[in-house]
């Protein structure tokens, strides 16, 4: 049997796009707002529920961009906490290391040790944790990255480009 009918194409029609991450895959979801340049040696892992943006590196380290609620100091003392080290203080946190993240400047936060994620996984011994966190255009920017302790040190300048190339869109 041979098919001979054929239609015009319409506006609707688009070429397949092979590795469609989730935006573009379904028809009515929104475009992330951030977008930047992540290193050729992160995998890039589609957006998931308050990941805008979502990676993987090394064996299981993650590297993901949200835009959380709260202040800069709530994320970073939440950060903290998941490694049971104490809130900053004010002081502390006013002599926070700064890193360029989206155009502007954002904390720095790094621990390392026992890693309680609070999402219903048990504790993860070894790891570490760097991120960036910081107010742009309203709103509550956040890059971190958690993974074995050694392979999160290797990525931290990566980390810093990425964050660094970060800009929002909308």
């Amino acid at each position: 049997m041979e098919v001979e009918e054929t239609r015009p194409l319409t506006s609707k029609d688009r070429d397949w796009k092979l590795f469609a991450n989730s935006d573009e895959r379904f028809r009515n979801a929104q475009p992330s707002p951030v977008k930047g340049s992540p290193p050729e040696n992160w995998l890039v892992l589609p957006s998931a529920q308050f990941r805008e943006l979502n990676y993987r590196f090394g064996a299981t380290g993650e590297v993901y961009v949200t835009l959380a609620s709260g202040s800069v100091a709530d994320n970073v003392n939440r950060w903290r906490g998941q490694f049971g080290v104490a809130p900053f203080t004010s002081a502390e946190f006013a002599a926070a290391e700064k890193t360029a993240i989206a155009g502007t400047e954002g904390v720095w936060m790094e621990a390392s040790g026992e890693y309680a994620s609070g999402m219903g996984a048990p504790p993860q011994p070894g790891y570490g944790l760097a991120g960036v966190i910081a107010q742009v255009d309203g709103r509550i920017l956040t890059v971190k990255m958690v993974g074995p302790e050694a392979e999160v040190e290797a990525e931290k300048p990566a980390l810093r480009a990425f964050a660094a190339s970060l800009e929002m869109i909308r």
